[in-house]
């Protein structure tokens, strides 16, 4: 084999050893062990090969992560020479180190002044489970302990820890784990498939109007939060309705609830934006963060409070029983410090903003808009969705339409294109440094893949 890297091990021999001791992430998993699982052994850029050779161009940024792409020499100089001089240490017994005070300096210059304090974690499911006892805490400081229920979306995806995926509004993974109790949850506002006859900005109020009405069945007096993303990714890289979030916010501090944004996927730098809530123009209260905030080379998160939150707790709450032992992990923290650092000092989001996503739309547009298969193409900055429609002029989705999207997802990587499918959406979100000839080739190759499942589907 002519690789940049050798295997040590052939990859059936791989694959055998990986079906007898994993559990992969939502697949099948008597299946992926029949068909064997590619292998991937070297990322450098936008690309990653796999142990026999085939060069993919990564068109998901691992899983909406690896902003600066891969072989970063400055995050991996940053881990090692964290390691040798101070591995590990936690934020118990009364410490805190370095690192993680340089983090927090320079994420709260990228950040909105009205926030103020984060409490670091290991993902952003971690992140979602902390924000659910942190509110909590909050109102209970503030002499209402009744306020406890959460209210999240139909659709929406806040992790897979149980509490994380109760917030969410994925039933499926609801019926393997269960709920919790005091989590509700109101329709999305997915507008191509759900808005009937409404104009886009009725829809998107109509939605809206739901948590108002939600809010009032349950009682102000009982919500403590609404969580929801800007934009929602593992849904379908859906975005509202101009309306959504205008509403959304006013019907909050109406009600007195906190407004929670999911910033996992949205934030540093997807939309050209640092954070996706300023992309949509809205301000929550508290920022849920991980993925970009590394570049997905070492796992951290984080739960970001507005400054009444942060004083509260604070100044009145005393005690705050939580703890995580690799909360803001030193080493995590300096390479989350250089990544944020390139992110800014190298102008990557505003070329995301200026440049490079408007280019990447522009192609879309011109490559699908007028395709047989697609309805829709939303998105900004370096993410996109491409809907899949049976009729145009009625917005009729295929009844096979994950079938179809799953079919599409393989044809990509035969194309040597890695894209994700949801629902009948196909999904791109490459790394913040793609250059224009980066997105001609994603673009180019997904063209190729969309063509192959129209044919499937008697559209070409």
């Amino acid at each position: 084999m002519n690789l940049p890297f050798e295997p040590q091990r052939q990859t059936q021999d791989y694959q055998a050893s990986d079906a007898a001791h994993h559990i992969h992430a939502f697949v099948d998993q008597k299946a992926l062990n029949a068909e064997g699982p590619r292998v991937m052994v070297r990322g450098d850029g936008l690309y990653l090969w796999d142990s026999e050779g085939k060069r993919y161009l990564d068109g998901m940024s691992g899983l909406w992560c690896t902003q600066l792409g891969y072989g970063r020499k400055d995050l991996t100089a940053a881990a090692a020479a964290q390691m040798d001089q101070l591995a590990y240490y936690n934020m118990f017994f009364h410490t805190t180190h370095p690192a993680v005070i340089e983090l927090s300096e320079l994420l709260f210059s990228l950040l909105p002044g009205h926030y103020s304090h984060v409490i670091y974690t290991n993902s952003g499911s971690e992140a979602n489970e902390v924000l659910i006892r942190t509110v909590r805490r909050y109102w209970q400081v503030l002499g209402k302990p009744q306020k406890k229920i959460m209210i999240g979306r139909w659709n929406g995806y806040h992790g897979s820890t149980l509490a994380a995926s109760a917030l969410g509004g994925m039933k499926f993974m609801h019926e393997m784990g269960g709920l919790i109790p005091d989590v509700a949850h109101i329709d999305e506002p997915y507008w191509y498939a759900q808005g009937g006859d409404l104009t886009p900005a009725e829809f998107g109020r109509r939605c809206a109007l739901q948590l108002e009405e939600k809010i009032l069945e349950l009682g102000a007096q009982n919500v403590a939060g609404f969580i929801a993303e800007p934009f929602q990714g593992a849904g379908g890289m859906i975005f509202p309705p101009e309306s959504y979030w205008p509403e959304i916010q006013r019907i909050c501090r109406q009600y007195d609830v906190l407004l929670c944004a999911d910033e996992v996927i949205g934030g540093f730098g997807r939309t050209g934006e640092w954070f996706a809530h300023q992309y949509f123009g809205f301000e929550p209260d508290t920022l849920s963060i991980a993925k970009g905030l590394t570049s997905g080379y070492l796992p951290m998160g984080g739960l970001v409070l507005s400054k009444r939150m942060a004083e509260a707790l604070v100044e009145r709450g005393g005690v705050f029983a939580h703890g995580l032992t690799y909360s803001g992990h030193p080493v995590a923290a300096a390479v989350a410090l250089a990544n944020l650092k390139a992110l800014r000092d190298e102008g990557i989001v505003r070329q995301v903003k200026d440049d490079t996503g408007p280019y990447l739309h522009k192609l879309l547009h011109e490559v699908f808009g007028n395709h047989p298969l697609i309805g829709e193409i939303q998105g900004t900055g370096l993410l996109a969705a491409l809907q899949f429609v049976e009729d145009k002029g009625t917005r009729k989705r295929f009844a096979n339409e994950n079938d179809l999207a799953w079919q599409c997802r393989t044809f990509g990587f035969e194309e040597g294109v890695i894209i994700r499918s949801t629902l009948g959406r196909m999904i791109m979100a490459p790394a913040l440094v793609a250059s224009r000839a980066e997105l001609d080739e994603l673009v180019d190759k997904t063209r190729i893949a969309v063509d192959r499942t129209a044919r499937i589907a008697g559209k070409l």
